[in-house]
């Protein structure tokens, strides 16, 4: 398949004489590039973050209900 990639002129200077000294041409080394990133996002296991659990007391103010946000604006800029 066709398409057209833009990239800077140093990235494809670099990628044309690394493909020239390798004896291979540019789609084959761009190809290898991707699989590449794409097999790495792959094996890349995501890991729990374990998230802070608050010890607060307390509540909301007094007059704010939180099913209505306009309460919470109102309070937060002192009306």
């Amino acid at each position: 398949m066709r398409t057209t990639v833009r990239l800077s002129d140093d990235l494809l200077r670099q990628a044309k004489k690394k493909a020239a000294k390798e004896g291979r041409t540019l789609t084959s080394l761009l190809e290898e590039g991707l699989r590449a990133v794409l097999m790495e996002t792959r094996n890349v296991r995501r890991r729990r973050v374990p998230l802070p659990i608050s010890r607060a007391s307390g509540g909301t103010l007094p007059g704010v209900d939180l099913n209505r946000s306009g309460d919470l604006e109102d309070r937060m800029q002192g009306l």
